[in-house]
């Protein structure tokens, strides 16, 4: 059993990937099983998705902040978590509606990823964040 967290700077919404350093992390541990991610923030989430085309990223963020506009949209009236500013409590919608966490099952030393999938993370806060993921290796 390995534990580990990863430091992710961000710069506003949108998906960071870490595919990269989680790949290199879980090759250190080596051999079968599974990694736990988990994001710990409250408006942020956790994803696999396609990372081949960059336009697939640009539809998702966009599609989220039309589904979960600021709360200044005439829509977000109802809100009254406002005072951290008018994308705090939307990310926090956001985030409830996206998974916090993921399971990703390792074989011989590598996440059995499909090959268009990266792990991302999805900021949803418009400030720049240090965000940390900690992550769980559970070796068959």
């Amino acid at each position: 059993m390995a534990m580990h967290r990863f430091k992710i700077a961000t710069h506003g919404p949108g998906l960071i990937e870490f595919t990269s350093d989680v790949r290199r992390w879980i090759g250190a541990q080596g051999g079968d099983g599974v990694v736990t991610l988990f994001v710990r923030h409250t408006s942020c989430s956790l994803l696999i998705q396609e990372n081949a085309d960059p336009e697939v990223q640009t539809d998702l963020r966009a599609f989220f902040e039309r589904l979960v506009p600021n709360s200044n949209h005439p829509s977000m009236q109802y809100l009254t978590h406002t005072y951290e500013g008018p994308d705090d409590m939307p990310a926090h919608i956001k985030a409830a509606l996206m998974p916090v966490s993921l399971s990703i099952p390792v074989v011989d030393g590598a996440p059995l990823l499909g090959t268009w999938q990266g792990v991302y993370l999805f900021e949803h806060r418009t400030r720049p964040q240090s965000r940390e993921v900690a992550a769980h290796y559970r070796p068959d």
